[in-house]
């Protein structure tokens, strides 16, 4: 049986935090990296389509060779307005029904987990891991450093760091 991982976050922008998340997911056959397209609890975040651009150059650069964009939220939001793990979990068994599916969440959602929508039923279908991040690098850092004109090399991948330069992104917040 497959196994596949789904790690929900806004990957705005996506960093070396998140990289040492999926490192930590090697032994699934796929990890989906779903960027969420409207934020929960309502937290400004760039397009979404210039965060899976991000997501994808993200990909190119890091080791991994069992990860994937899935732009799964798009067709979900598209149908139904807001989109919940719920749902998304429900769309990509779905597309995968012979799949076992994990979701992936960070300490950050770990403590909120009670708050999502069928919490429990999540719990009850799905495999639910709780994978803390083990490089303390945060997107709003990096957002942080952008805006400040500071260097951020050292926090995400190479070509995250053109796409963020070329375009110019983050340099309000």
């Amino acid at each position: 049986m497959k196994k596949i991982a789904v790690f929900g976050s806004a990957f705005n922008p996506p960093s070396f935090g998140h990289l040492s998340v999926i490192e930590r997911l090697a032994h699934f056959d796929q990890v989906l990296l779903v960027p969420s397209i409207a934020h929960a609890w309502g937290k400004q975040m760039l397009d979404y389509s210039v965060r899976c651009s991000m997501i994808e150059a993200f990909i190119s650069d890091i080791p991994c060779s069992n990860v994937a964009l899935s732009r799964i939220e798009e067709g979900l939001e598209r149908e139904q307005g807001g989109v919940t793990t719920f749902q998304v979990l429900s769309a990509l068994q779905q597309e995968n029904s012979a799949a076992e599916l994990t979701f992936v969440m960070g300490p950050d959602n770990l403590f909120s987990f009670a708050k999502f929508y069928k919490a429990e039923e999540i719990m009850k279908r799905w495999n639910v891991l709780a994978c803390p991040e083990t490089v303390a690098i945060r997107s709003t850092e990096i957002r942080e450093k952008l805006a400040q004109g500071q260097e951020i090399k050292h926090l995400t991948s190479k070509n995250v760091v053109k796409i963020l330069q070329n375009e110019a992104l983050y340099l309000s917040i």
